[in-house]
């Protein structure tokens, strides 16, 4: 990832395998294994390995316990980087107000890890990060490949290709299941939830190495059972001509357990979740994503970072689950239209006035039945919602209030890959804007939508983006048409 070297779909020829003998291998992994317990043991030792310095004891138990983060990154459809170290608060706001990406990968877990202190990586970290709507992609860089060039490094350990007297590479197998445990325990002390999706990265080797390949699939293997045993989903980080090819190979071959989402490393510039080294029957739909630019440096918010790109389709992509109000009462209308007290005519209209009460209802305003008449009840709930958002007080609803009132809320930025109630806010009030500019309110964050922000925030003079931040949301919140 960034701060490695530049990594081929495939690398050459590999170091010269060592010679191991079953003696040394079991004194090498009953060795590790008493060190991890050991050192597991100790106080605060989950934080210290993924980073989580600055939280006291006390506060991470605070962090897990009740914890309302939701499940990362679940459904995703979008795009994400990937960077060394975690950002910083600073950082990780302009780039949620002003970059395309919408998810980002962090190194939580993991001995080999190129950038090891993680400062960053807290419980608060995480959970800011998730309720801010980030999707996140926890990553664990531990044991590689035996035949891996550039590893053990920090004093670790490789992956032991030693196959055993039964030929079953128990040993690789052992590392797998520790190195899914340790993930996990330090996943849930940052209050990374279940069902969430832990990625092991195992960097690219040579897949002509028979004990190699063997081993590392045994390993991969033991990851994903003892990670869903634990309640996570199991993801795989690999180059796309060596373990992801072999991951493909075994799934076909139904020799072993396959990780629930693979992560394609394959620096082709097409953001997509193709590659020609497997075919497109594996992990479809919904469990791919592809880093498609290694490291480079992009600048937003006048903010830079050195990372790689990556384009994602896991679960159910772009999903929003869907709403009902107020008994069923239907408040995704085509056009938004104004309505004012029954002596005024033909502004009586029933179904813009029913989903005018629900809403009110739904803010504390409005007590009394919904009916679609725009009766005294109504025009007083309309004149206190009016007072309290410092807006002339007629008792008219106006196509601009229809724009303020249907965009309150929080003011989390949206971009392509968003989806849910904020996404739905954001439709309606577009939609009211506009007069149906934006289409159906499907709770979708699609290029549709961003054509539509683009254009009002052009139209209010924030400039050309398809980002709906902190600004746009304010400006729809006082009524800007």
């Amino acid at each position: 990832m960034p701060a490695l070297p530049a990594r081929p779909d495939r690398l050459g020829r590999s170091a010269r395998p060592r010679t191991w003998t079953r003696a040394v291998v079991r004194s090498t992994v009953a060795t590790a294994a008493a060190a991890a317990l050991a050192v597991s043991l100790l106080p605060g030792n989950a934080g210290d390995r993924a980073g989580g310095s600055g939280a006291s004891e006390a506060e991470d138990r605070l962090q897990l316990v009740g914890t309302n983060n939701p499940v990362t990154p679940g459904n995703f459809n979008g795009y994400a980087f990937d960077q060394c170290e975690a950002p910083s608060q600073k950082t990780m706001n302009t780039w949620l107000n002003h970059s395309p990406y919408l998810g980002v990968g962090i190194y939580i877990a993991g001995d080999q890890r190129f950038c090891r202190e993680q400062a960053n990586i807290t419980p608060k970290w995480i959970s800011t990060q998730l309720n801010k709507g980030w999707k996140l992609l926890p990553i664990i860089l531990g044991p590689q490949a035996s035949c891996q060039p550039r590893f053990p490094r920090w004093g670790g350990k490789s992956i032991t290709p030693w196959p055993g007297k039964k030929g079953n590479y128990w040993w690789a197998r052992q590392q797998g299941r520790e190195e899914a445990k340790n993930a996990v325990a330090v996943a849930q002390r940052l209050g990374i939830v279940k069902r969430s999706t832990l990625f092991y990265d195992l960097e690219g080797f040579d897949i002509s190495n028979r004990d190699c390949r063997e081993s590392a699939l045994a390993f991969l293997n033991a990851w994903t059972v003892k990670v869903k045993s634990l309640g996570y989903l199991s993801g795989v980080y690999s180059s796309a001509g060596s373990g992801i090819k072999a991951l493909d190979n075994a799934r076909k071959a139904g020799t072993h357990r396959m990780p629930d989402q693979i992560w394609i490393a394959r620096w082709d510039g097409k953001a997509n979740t193709s590659t020609t080294y497997i075919g497109e029957q594996g992990w479809r739909p919904g469990g791919r994503l592809k880093q498609y630019l290694g490291g480079h440096n992009e600048t937003y918010g006048g903010t830079t970072i050195n990372i790689d790109s990556n384009y994602v389709d896991l679960g159910r992509g772009m999903h929003a689950g869907s709403e009902k109000h107020c008994g069923g009462v239907d408040i995704d209308l085509s056009r938004y239209r104004p309505v004012r007290p029954k002596w005024t005519g033909s502004a009586q209209r029933p179904v813009q006035t029913k989903a005018l009460q629900c809403l009110l209802k739904e803010k504390g305003y409005y007590d009394r039945n919904i009916n679609g008449h725009y009766w005294p009840p109504t025009r007083k709930a309309v004149k206190a919602w009016q007072r309290d958002q410092n807006l002339k007080v007629t008792g008219n609803f106006w196509r601009y209030h229809w724009v303020a009132l249907l965009s309150q809320g929080n003011r989390n930025p949206l971009k392509f890959g968003s989806a849910g109630s904020d996404v739905r806010r954001a439709q309606r009030a577009l939609n009211a804007a506009f007069w149906n500019l934006q289409g159906p309110v499907d709770g979708r964050y699609t290029k549709s939508l961003g054509n539509a922000v683009e254009r009002y925030r052009k139209k209010v003079g924030q400039g050309s983006s398809e980002i709906l931040h902190w600004g746009t949301w304010k400006q729809l919140q006082r009524g800007k048409k």
